[in-house]
């Protein structure tokens, strides 16, 4: 995939997240039926329903894509409206809000909780990660499941390990970790129970340029902070590519679901990469904490067997991530807090 040297702007930026492949263009031709994105609200919502809708466009397919959130914010409303995708306002908890929410064959679960967890909101993470999966998969037992899991229900692994593959024991550390553990076991229950077709997806981390692993430690370079290497080593993915294997994992669903770790395949040293970003941010990097020997890693071996090598590759996603702070691009308050060991966030 051919992509700009730079990217200057969110108008852009929004532009290069959407753009589809041949291979997400093949797939939303071979994909039967309109797709349902429940939990679009997030970070990683808009630019999937983006890709989505062109990538169906370009193959010729009139799909109706709606997506579900509270929608708090309306101007949230206005730019899935602007990009031809349905809103559907509903908080998902509310028995009668999910009843109303359409039926559609091919369903993308995004609705999650991670932050706050160890500070007071635990039931509510509970409720997110494992009751609600229950509900959605009895609500649509017909249709194809996509859900988004994450690398967290993982234990720490040593750094020379390349990390657990699909294969391994799960051996989540602390309550987020292990509710998201729950979430794949209510799923995976349901999908045998109801002979529902599941893909799970364990994302980390997905890299855009107003938030992610990289974005941390810019800002932290930036702002003369050290940076924490006591999680020494982290893998990322370029969102685009994670949206990617999202919509071309419908393909991928069954029963027992279809598990990938979702997740760039190199193990990438968070002081090397502070390294380079401050070569590129022409700043002097600081450091605080020790290495430790071990780290929250995935093994990506099987997403890139199926979906291909990243279209990004982490020295892109630096050198955008640069240009993008250095030029004043706009950033969001949604640290990663990928430096946390012990599962508390």
């Amino acid at each position: 995939m051919q992509y700009p040297k730079f990217i200057e702007t969110e108008e852009q930026l929004e532009d290069v997240l959407s753009t589809p492949t041949q291979e997400d263009i093949d797939a939303m031709k071979a994909l039967e039926g309109d797709i349902l994105l429940l939990g679009a609200g997030g970070k990683m919502g808009p630019s999937l329903a983006r890709l989505a809708k062109r990538a169906s466009e370009a193959a010729g397919v009139d799909r109706k894509i709606t997506a579900v959130a509270r929608f708090s914010d309306a101007e949230l409303v206005k730019q899935f409206e602007e990009m031809g995708v349905t809103p559907h306002r509903a908080d998902l908890l509310k028995a009668d809000d999910l009843a109303g929410v359409p039926e559609a064959p091919n369903v993308v679960y995004m609705a999650a909780k991670k932050f706050g967890t160890s500070a007071g909101a635990a039931a509510e993470t509970w409720a997110m990660n494992a009751y609600l999966p229950g509900k959605v998969a009895e609500r649509f037992p017909s249709s194809r499941i996509v859900a988004f899991s994450t690398g967290n229900v993982y234990a720490l692994s040593p750094l020379h390990s390349g990390g657990p593959t699909e294969k391994d024991d799960l051996q989540p550390v602390g309550e987020y970790g292990t509710s998201a553990m729950a979430r794949e076991r209510i799923f995976s229950y349901f999908s045998e129970k109801n002979g529902t077709p599941v893909s799970l997806l364990r994302l980390n981390y997905a890299i855009d340029l107003r938030y992610g692993v990289l974005i941390d430690i810019a800002l932290n370079l930036l702002q003369g902070k050290p940076v924490d290497v006591s999680m020494p080593a982290v893998n990322i993915i370029w969102q685009r590519d994670a949206n990617s294997v999202c919509l071309r994992s419908f393909a991928e669903a069954g029963t027992p679901p279809f598990l990938v770790n979702l997740t760039g395949p190199e193990t990438l040293s968070v002081r090397w990469l502070a390294t380079e970003l401050a070569k590129r941010l022409e700043v002097t990097p600081v450091f605080s904490g020790e290495e430790s020997s071990n780290s929250l890693l995935s093994n990506a071996g099987l997403c890139q067997q199926r979906f291909g090598y990243p279209t990004a590759t982490p020295h892109q996603l630096m050198d955008w991530v640069a240009h993008w702070l250095k030029s004043g691009g706009k950033t969001w308050t949604k640290a990663t807090k990928f430096q946390v060991r012990d599962g508390k966030f």
